[in-house]
């Protein structure tokens, strides 16, 4: 009889007398289902057992009989009722198993009739001979006098022959113990030391790359010297157990490109140069020549040209064209700088071959400016229609925008909208603007005959390129343009034909048109432009800021206020709003919420000499001066030499009674205006007060340079000189006083008394003097008192009676004065007063150390300052 033909599922498994694949191994009895031999497959007499490729013996193996009608491949649609879970919820056996522990389940066993152990088994060839549960389910054949377990009998999977009946199945294997440990290496061999040290060699690398990207640059340096010295220990300990191609170049490669770095980065030229050159020397580095381009970078950095070009142009030379990118730059470097050396054709042959391969926007503007450095108009025009030309590869905004109510559209647009990607989008498209608007500025006046036709073209140029919303930023730049030139009709009217366009450069346009009209002092045309800019825009911080100026210098705080909050709600980083809402509080006495805008302000601009100011002008009406004077510290670390900040703070020092402090600043204020008459009189009476009057008559006397009509100035310097003891130039001082002005008293009185105690003949003439200037004075006295009584007695007699006549008090008026041909008379006949006040107050009483008192004391010199000399 001929050998069976394979089993459906069982391909590779030889039929007759042949051994069993590798796919069926260790098929015991244990393993086989308990049944009779399946029907209608003849059963042969058992099979001597052999042995797998295992070892493992096959037993009582039965093959199904020749069949020449069976198919080859059936079997394969036949239905095993084991995968029938249709009624495992009404079976009471399987749930009392879910429920319970499957060990703990007593072993089922079952005996067929005319059937024994050692009977042969059906192959599994066919349908599965199946039990009768106690339930009336049927059951899988896998239960026999051993362990109850699965229908598999792979032993990899922890199963066993040994197993004791009734144990439970280990699937973790905790019976047989934990696993043994596993085996350690030996650390002392050569192969991993080195390992070891190679290991070493790359962490320092890493540490070294981690600490250059935080900003540590000397940390980053160290590591990299330290990988370079265990890197070249690695390779002597290699080179004396292996051979020569046995070195690992990528790690020498990694080091000393990471140690050039660093250099580099700590601005150590030559090591970086001498470190490049290693590897670029070194002909087992197959890409080290590309490294030529960092050494072209450095000799850049040291302005160096000529050598970077060189370098720059022999790395091209080793950048095959399939690296376009890289090239592209290279060529770039080439060409800024030739640039830099002033060789702008070749400039010009770099910067036109880029945008002939692959155009970019860098590559365009310094074409541009290669052009105008050599003046070739056309050409400009020419570059400027390139650089226009450029792809931004940017789409519209207007994706972004909503068109329907599907929230999760809307979540999902509001997401993307600021990612990274987006705002890389929107700084390529701000730089490709700035470059456009950078260039038109540039070439607008020497394209074409005059300023205004070259911006012409630039704007017409731009609206038929892709830039067309740059035309209009075009056109506000040249009314800017024109301002700068200091030609402001030009600028109003461009700014004036702007306004008739559409909303956006309406309300700009007429911002700047209200701008100018504030600073020109014309409220009535700043407030309608600022309306028109409003009006327009009202979402525009700038129109609202202004709107709010014209408000404020009319003195409605209040509404300013309202407007500068609404600038802010627009732009939260409108610094003017915040600035002016700030002095719009102070203004209306919130010293509190004035000081929190202005400390927002300093949060945002903290150098912004302004608002440190006001703070500390804030903290002075509190009467807070100690922040008042911190304050105005940190100012002046900003402006060190506003006189007016220095003078406000000797001012804090001397009011807080801090002399010395208050004299540094002072000084200092005095060394950088010294034309400030505060300043100048505080120094004088300082030096006064402190003894030193020799060093008050240099402020005086610029006191009285600045102010020549005002006498007590060089009053103050004939004092000065009289307490220092120079009575002679005390005296000179007084007599060019005198010539100046003839009518002052105080001058002669001090003359009087000068020449009195110096004995002088003078005496006489000047108090004669001093008589007829008292009664000048006396008359011009009464004048202004009967003038004052006359006016308050008409008052009095034209509310009482309006009867009398102009010629009745006239009457009166000549009867009260003395007669024409008498002597004109005092009322009061007075004694000379000789006597004077020294307007620097009272001297300090001298030391008493001369060998005879002097016959009679300076007996004026105590008297006060009169209120009319002291400083005002």
């Amino acid at each position: 009889m001929r050998g069976a033909p394979p089993c459906p599922g069982n391909a590779g498994r030889g039929t007759g007398s042949r051994e069993w694949g590798t796919g069926t191994e260790d098929l015991g009895q244990e393993s086989r289902g308990v049944g009779p031999p399946v029907p209608g497959v003849a059963c042969p007499p058992p099979l001597s057992p052999r042995r797998s490729r295992s070892g493992k013996m096959m037993q009582n193996v039965r093959l199904a009989p020749e069949n020449e009608e069976d198919d080859l491949y059936s079997g394969y649609n036949d239905y095993n009722p084991m995968f029938d879970t249709e009624d495992l919820e009404n079976d009471a056996a399987f749930q009392q198993a879910a429920r319970t522990s499957h060990g703990r389940r007593p072993p089922v066993t079952a005996k067929i009739p005319g059937t024994s152990s050692s009977s042969p088994l059906a192959t599994g060839f066919g349908p599965k001979a199946t039990l009768s549960s106690s339930m009336g389910r049927p059951m899988t054949g896998g239960i026999q006098d051993g362990v109850s377990r699965p229908m598999t009998a792979v032993q990899a999977a922890g199963y066993t022959k040994a197993a004791v009946r009734g144990s439970s199945f280990d699937s973790l294997g905790r019976v047989r113990g934990p696993a043994p440990p596993l085996e350690k290496k030996n650390s002392d061999s050569p192969e991993e030391r080195m390992r070891q040290l190679e290991k070493k060699v790359n962490e320092l690398v890493e540490e070294s790359c981690i600490a250059n990207s935080c900003g540590d640059l000397k940390l980053a340096l160290e590591k990299a010297k330290e990988a370079g010295r265990q890197e070249r220990e690695l390779l002597r300990q290699r080179e004396q157990i292996a051979p020569p191609e046995n070195i690992n170049l990528d790690l020498t490669f990694s080091v000393l490109l990471n140690l050039a770095s660093q250099y580099d980065a700590n601005e150590m030229y030559s090591e970086a140069l001498t470190t490049y050159e290693v590897i670029v020397k070194n002909k087992m580095f197959t890409n080290g020549g590309i490294l030529k381009v960092n050494m072209g970078n450095i000799y850049f950095k040291q302005r160096n040209y000529s050598k970077a070009i060189k370098f720059y142009r022999m790395a091209l030379d080793q950048i095959t064209s399939a690296h376009k990118q890289m090239r592209i730059k290279i060529m770039e470097n080439i060409g800024v700088a030739f640039i830099k050396t002033g060789q702008y054709v070749d400039a010009i042959s770099s910067f036109e071959d880029i945008m002939s391969i692959s155009p970019n926007l860098k590559a365009g503007f310094n074409l541009i400016l290669s052009y105008f450095a050599i003046g070739d108009g056309e050409q400009m025009k020419n570059a400027f229609k390139k650089l226009i030309a450029v792809p931004v590869e940017v789409d519209c905004d207007d994706k972004y925008i909503s068109l329907n109510d599907d929230l999760h559209k809307n979540l999902l647009l509001e997401a993307i909208k600021n990612d990274s990607i987006s705002q890389m989008e929107r700084e390529r498209k701000s730089m490709a603007e700035e470059y456009i608007m950078t260039a038109a500025k540039l070439i607008a006046p020497v394209i074409e005959t005059s300023f205004a036709v070259g911006y012409d073209w630039c704007v017409n140029v731009v609206k038929a390129s892709q830039y067309v919303e740059l035309a209009n930023d075009l056109e506000i730049n040249k009314a800017t343009t024109y301002l700068r030139q200091q030609n402001f009709n030009q600028a109003l009217e461009t700014l004036k034909m702007l306004v008739k366009k559409d909303s956006r450069v309406k309300s700009a346009a007429a911002t700047n048109l209200s701008c100018l009209y504030y600073l020109g002092n014309d409220l009535e045309q700043a407030t309608d432009y600022a309306d028109l800019a409003v009006n327009s825009d009202r979402h525009n911080p700038a129109a609202l800021t202004n709107k709010g100026n014209t408000v404020f210098a009319n003195g409605d705080y209040e509404k300013a206020a309202e407007f500068y909050k609404e600038a802010l709600k627009n732009d939260s980083l409108c610094t003017e709003a915040l600035y002016n809402l700030g002095l719009a509080y102070k203004k209306l006495n919130r010293i509190g919420e004035a000081l929190d805008f202005f400390l927002k302000f300093h949060a945002i601009l903290p150098n912004s000499a302004q608002v440190l100011f006001q703070i500390a002008s804030i903290y002075e009406i509190m009467e807070d001066p100690n922040q008042a004077i911190e304050w105005l510290l940190r100012l002046i670390s900003v402006v060190p030499t506003d006189p007016h900040v220095l003078s406000k703070l000797g001012k804090l020092y001397d009011n807080e009674g801090d002399k010395s402090q208050a004299f540094h600043y002072y000084y200092e204020s005095y060394r950088y205006f010294p034309s400030n008459i505060e300043v100048i009189e505080w120094l004088g009476a300082y030096y006064i007060d402190t003894q030193f009057c020799e060093k008050a008559i240099e402020y005086f006397e610029r006191a009285a340079l600045i102010l020549p009509t005002q006498v007590k100035w060089q009053l103050m310097v004939a004092s000065c000189y009289r307490r220092s003891g120079n009575y002679q130039k005390a005296l000179e001082k007084y007599k060019v006083i005198h010539r100046k002005f003839p009518e002052n008293v105080e001058c002669l009185r001090f003359l009087v008394r000068l020449c009195t105690d110096m004995g002088l003949k003078e005496v006489q003439e000047y108090e004669t003097k001093l008589k007829k200037v008292e009664k000048l004075k006396e008359i011009r006295e009464q004048r202004v008192k009967s003038g004052r009584d006359d006016s308050a007695r008409n008052r009095r007699e034209g509310s009482d009676d309006s009867s009398g006549t102009k010629g009745e008090r006239l009457t009166a008026k000549l009867k009260a004065l003395p007669g024409t041909n008498e002597p004109y008379e005092s009322s009061s006949s007075k004694e000379i007063d000789a006597s004077y006040v020294d307007p620097l107050g009272p001297q300090a009483e001298r030391p008493r150390t001369a060998a005879r008192k002097r016959a009679e004391e300076d007996d004026f010199a105590d008297e006060e300052l009169g209120e009319d000399l002291l400083p005002e």
